[in-house]
């Protein structure tokens, strides 16, 4: 009898036990999740107080302003603004200036787009890459437009065309073949001939204008060669909308690199500097800033010819696309080193296919718009120019393999198209801006 006692005993002090066991760490883990959730709310609250947004912004404008050694050649933006109210004739000097000073946002422009696409996924971020990707074209050719200078939006567009495609190309596959000597890099074959297909059309809608107006055939002289100029671009502006869906929405497993969906994530991770709002933010400073630069810059080019006795056709086919290349150049070259051809090709033809289907096109309808004429008919030896560049860069695609020679024969092919421009008198007199 007393040992069952016993054992009675020592069993309700195991239950008060287990009991107090039981309902002491709940305790203790309501206490810590207070804890928790008043330290989250400390946090919030110091993220969202003055000081912490002041630091926040002082970070972005470290990593966007004096991270990237291009912005030593930021001084030259204002310093061609200072020079342009100065009595005398400093049309020269306000060009380069100018040209200098858009380099570095034009690179930034483009640093500030691949932010935002990290956050935005790869659908919205190459829409955002078609429209900001060629901004500081789109906005050079608004302002010559407005001064009525056809001629300059003409060459300038048809310039960039070029640079990406023999420059931009041939620089990364060079640099590209000289980080990988033992063999050739690989890229995805189908998105390449898609782009060349997309470009012999750009080529296409240009061409048929010209044929018109140097045979002489049109059914309205004057009137015809302007309306066949908008309605083919209405059709290449289709034309393009479609490709976006094609790629990015309908056959988009296609033209992505096969095997790197994973690590194009980790990659975009590793990649996120600034957040989505201050790069938001920034594309709109860049865009207002390199607006007011190409002003004086458009305002310039023509001085500028007469100053430094050079070609209106040289500085609008190989300055200006060179400058508003800047961030395409960079980045073509970077993943070129970095065997991601893919992204290189997308960089640079993507871009040449941008300018060719879209920004053209959007030219000759903000024009409409304006009440300016302008059309589709880049003059014979530009086209033809166009024409044997497109050939030449899709000989060199049809493989899909590049190495460091190939990147060599685009860029020394670009610098007998500069010569070319270089000598080059154009046939429309300075005076007919058409």
């Amino acid at each position: 009898m007393m040992g069952a006692a016993e054992n009675a005993e020592l069993g309700g002090l195991q239950d008060e036990e287990e009991m107090v066991a039981g309902t002491a760490p709940p305790a203790r883990k309501m206490q810590s999740l207070d804890f928790e959730h008043i330290g989250s709310l400390a946090a919030v609250a110091e993220s969202l107080s003055p000081r912490s947004k002041w630091r926040m912004a002082l970070r972005s404008i470290r990593i966007v302003i004096f991270q990237a050694k291009i912005n030593v050649l930021l001084p030259f933006g204002p310093l061609a603004i200072t020079l342009h109210y100065i009595p005398g004739n400093h049309q020269g000097w306000v060009f380069l200036f100018s040209l200098i000073g858009i380099t570095p946002l034009a690179e930034r422009l483009g640093y500030a787009t691949e932010q935002l696409a990290c956050y935005t996924g790869p659908t919205i971020g190459g829409l955002l890459n078609a429209t900001f990707g060629n901004a500081t074209e789109m906005i050079i050719s608004i302002y010559a437009l407005k001064n009525g200078m056809i001629r300059v939006v003409q060459q300038s567009l048809l310039g960039s065309i070029l640079s990406n495609m023999l420059l931009v190309l041939g620089c990364a596959f060079f640099a590209g073949g000289l980080a990988h000597p033992d063999r050739d890099q690989v890229f995805n074959k189908a998105s390449a001939v898609v782009n060349s297909g997309l470009l012999l059309m750009a080529v296409l809608g240009l061409m048929f204008p010209a044929v018109l107006h140097f045979t002489h055939s049109e059914a309205h002289y004057g009137k015809s060669e302007v309306s066949l100029s908008r309605f083919s671009s209405c059709i290449m502006l289709v034309a393009y909308a479609s490709y976006l869906f094609f790629q990015l929405k309908s056959q988009r497993s296609l033209y992505s690199p096969i095997g790197e969906e994973e690590e194009t994530t980790e990659d975009e991770e590793d990649e996120k500097e600034i957040t989505q709002g201050e790069a938001i933010s920034w594309l709109f400073v860049l865009t207002i800033w390199i607006s007011i630069l190409s002003g004086y810059l458009v305002d310039a080019i023509q001085g500028a010819s007469e100053s430094l006795n050079m070609p209106l056709a040289f500085i609008s086919v190989i300055l200006l696309p060179i400058v508003g290349n800047a961030a395409e150049h960079a980045s073509a070259i970077m993943f070129a080193m970095k065997n991601k051809l893919d992204i290189t090709l997308g960089v640079a033809i993507g871009s040449s296919t941008q300018i060719s289907m879209f920004v053209i096109p959007f030219c000759v309808v903000i024009g409409w718009m304006m009440g300016e004429e302008m059309d589709l008919n880049f003059q014979l030896f530009e086209t033809a120019t166009l024409f044997i560049t497109v050939l030449v860069v899709a000989f060199m695609l049809q493989e899909g393999t590049s190495n460091y020679f190939k990147g060599l024969m685009l860029i020394l092919c670009y610098l007998i198209v500069a010569a070319s421009f270089f000598v080059h008198v154009d046939p429309k007199s300075t005076g007919d801006n058409k």
